[in-house]
């Protein structure tokens, strides 16, 4: 994951950020990123990424 992480809105879905990003991060696409951040705790979409990173590689 070598992109730049470019400031998203709460309202963007999770479908529109594993297409821009190429990752799983393992909830429905129709989420908004706010909840999806809210549910896990992550205080940015960088932190996200990097936990849906760490936690594919364990796999």
């Amino acid at each position: 994951m070598s992109k730049m992480i470019h400031k998203k809105r709460g309202d963007t879905l999770v479908g529109t950020i594993e297409k821009q990003y190429g990752v799983d991060l393992g909830h429905r696409s129709d989420k908004k990123l706010a909840t999806v951040l809210k549910e896990t705790g992550a205080s940015s979409l960088s932190k996200l990424l990097k936990m849906a990173d760490s936690s594919r590689n364990k796999k």
